[in-house]
């Protein structure tokens, strides 16, 4: 039971996005009753319709047995729950700051609703503070309560970042450890209690503000080594190396595990986190800034080596695979080669480009606007490419017929066809 005596029957889940609709599902799941909250109305009639707005591997079942079971359904406006769960965007502004303006949206909204003995939770990934902040635009709103836990006037605030991989949220988020950061130890402990009923995973509890750094330290250590990894590709093809071969044998050595290079970083994590750290201690991140940085210059490279083999065309039509921020999901957020695809297709003059992407059915708006660029299917693509541009692994480009290569200019930016 939570501090309070109170069993955390209802949830609401603000924000139905990639993590936040999956967390609402596996809590219906569990036996919570769930209302979900999101901003957008197609959002909220798709998700009452039983039906996921975006793709992610077996969470449409578990969506549509529990709408039909009246645990989970979705509206505009925050109601009156015994949790709440802030799942929103958290991008960044101006020079790399984060952004906190969706979670204070939520707070102001969650603000009216609480009676006192709620437990609110920040699942978004943010610098070192937010929570606390989320609980100050709370507690201004309705300085009749307290952060001070067991009293009847009490709210209890935590952190919980979330640690998925998209394509296996559905069984990351039941079976990995997950951290749990209080404002209070007691809201630590309510939020375990809540995260328990359908988490397997280690639950393990800190303060608030060492798991929102937690969180960030996880994808920046990924960001560094995959900067590494990206920094060797640059290296090795000045130096006529097979990066991929080199890595491979580099990681024979027994305490040696180099990640792969590709054409950048993207998503919604590793692309955006690191740089809370940067902002949050400018003079001492000087190494997490530097990989930021190099990880952010691998698209013009891969633009540059395209323009150069492009030059013997008159008017070069490039296949772009993949314009996903990773293999087999349909999620464009921050994807490298998203932005390679809009800027290949601006600089090729009177070059087209041909983007294939298995998981979507339309373009993006900038793609969409552009008269040189097409959404293509594969075998039409390769057909009448002069430039094959390889960009993310999605399993149907490992199967590709390679006679259907032959005579193409292939750049192969995740060393598929090697």
């Amino acid at each position: 039971m939570s501090p309070i005596n109170a069993p955390l029957d209802t949830v609401c889940v603000i924000g139905l996005g990639y993590i936040g609709l999956p967390t609402a599902a596996v809590l219906a799941q569990a036996g919570k009753t769930v209302i979900g909250v999101d901003i957008k109305q197609d959002t909220v009639d798709a998700i009452n319709a039983g039906q996921v707005p975006f793709v992610e591997e077996g969470l449409e079942a578990v969506l549509a047995g529990v709408v039909a079971q009246g645990k989970l359904s979705a509206q505009l406006e925050t109601p009156a729950a015994d949790a709440y769960i802030v799942s929103v965007p958290t991008p960044f502004k101006g020079d790399h700051e984060a952004d906190l303006s969706y979670i204070e949206a939520a707070a102001r909204g969650i603000a009216p609703q609480l009676k006192g003995g709620e437990l609110v939770v920040l699942e978004s990934t943010a610098p070192p503070g937010a929570t606390e902040h989320m609980a100050e635009v709370i507690l201004e709103v309705r300085p009749e309560f307290t952060n001070e836990p067991n009293l009847a006037n009490s709210l209890y605030f935590s952190h919980a970042p979330e640690r998925v991989l998209p394509g296996r949220i559905m069984i990351e988020m039941v079976e990995n450890d997950r951290i749990i950061g209080g404002l209070t130890p007691e809201a630590a402990e309510m939020n375990k209690e809540l995260y328990a009923s359908f988490c397997n995973g280690e639950l393990l509890l800190t303060d608030a503000r060492t798991a929102e750094m937690a969180k960030l330290t996880e994808n920046a250590f990924r960001d560094v080594n995959i900067a590494f990894a990206n920094e060797l590709s640059m290296i090795a093809d000045k130096q006529g190396i097979d990066v991929w071969e080199l890595i491979e044998l580099a990681n024979h050595h027994p305490r040696v595990n180099i990640l792969q290079p590709g054409p950048g970083v993207g998503g919604h994590c590793i692309a955006v986190d690191p740089w809370f750290i940067v902002s949050a201690e400018r003079e001492t991140s000087k190494l997490i800034a530097t990989a930021r940085k190099v990880n952010d210059s691998k698209p013009g490279v891969v633009i540059d080596k395209v323009l150069e083999r492009a030059e013997k065309f008159k008017a070069p039509v490039v296949a772009a695979l993949g314009i996903a921020f990773k293999a087999n999901i349909d999620d464009l957020r921050e994807s490298p080669s998203r932005n390679i695809a809009n800027d290949l297709a601006e600089k090729l003059g009177d070059g087209t480009v041909l983007v294939v992407e298995p998981n979507i059915e339309t373009l993006p708006r900038e793609l969409a606007a552009r008269t040189n660029v097409e959404l293509a299917d594969l075998d039409d693509a390769l057909e009448r490419a002069d430039i094959v541009l390889l960009l993310v692994d999605h399993d149907p480009f490992r199967e590709v017929d390679r006679e259907k290569l032959q005579e193409k200019v292939i750049i192969d930016t995740k060393g598929l066809w090697r």
